[in-house]
Parts: C-alpha cells; sequence; structure tokens
C-alpha cells in the first residue's frame, strides 16, 4: 500500500515562480529516492472559513497563497529510508542544501505529516 507524505504552507505570491523552480529541485530528489508521485498546487479556489481553513492553520498573511502539497511513496518503508537520510543529502545535495535552494516560504508555517491511505478510488495501483 502507497503511503503519503501531506504539506500545507503559505507562500507569497510573488514568489510563485520561484516556489516552482525550488520544488522542482528539491522533489527530483524525492523522485530518485523512490517517490512514485509528487504534487505542488498552488491555491486557487481556497475559501475562508467561519471557524477555521487553511489559511489560518498556517496563519497566512495578505499578499500569500495556500499551497497544497503531497508526496505519494510506494510504501512507508520507502518514504521513512528516504526521510533518514535527509539530513545528509541537506548536508551533500545542493537540491536540498537549504543555503543553495532556500525556501521561499516561511518553513515555521508548513505543516507537514504522513498518512496511510484508507481509501483510494480509480487512477493507481492500491
Amino acid at each position: 500500500m502507497s503511503y503519503i507524505d501531506g504539506f500545507i504552507l503559505a507562500v507569497p505570491t510573488d514568489n510563485k515562480q520561484r516556489f516552482i523552480e525550488h520544488a522542482k529541485l528539491a522533489n527530483s530528489v524525492f523522485m530518485e529516492q523512490g517517490a512514485l508521485r509528487v504534487f505542488e498546487c498552488w491555491g486557487d479556489d481556497v475559501p475562508k472559513g467561519k471557524v477555521n481553513d487553511f489559511y489560518s492553520a498556517v496563519q497566512a498573511k495578505d499578499g500569500e497563497t495556500v499551497v497544497f502539497s503531497w508526496i505519494e511513496w510506494p510504501d512507508k518503508a520507502t518514504r521513512d529510508a528516504c526521510m533518514g537520510r535527509m539530513e545528509e543529502l541537506m548536508k551533500t545535495d545542493p537540491r536540498m542544501n537549504p543555503e543553495k535552494n532556500p525556501m521561499p516560504f516561511d518553513g515555521m508555517r508548513l505543516i507537514y505529516g504522513g498518512f496511510e491511505p484508507v481509501v483510494v478510488l480509480g487512477g493507481g495501483k492500491q
């Protein structure tokens, strides 16, 4: 069964192209480490909620866009192996080095977690 890493973050809207370039570089590492697919989704129709919403979850400010991203792994073991190498990769691979490929957003407001799919319909293996 596949395994999903999910992310929600706020990116300055003016940094959209910088974010795309950053994500392409960093995500190529995940693909090389065994990820099946990576999605970076720029907020387009993200409503403000009355109680809570994506904006409040990441403390989005005026001029920021909510981004919803996920990485699909073939299984949790492949994901865990990659994450176990992240500290080393951040030192040895310029695509993951924050000095050479800096995040064009506030990483302190990024929300992430690993998820086990419980319902999968269409478009792929289970």
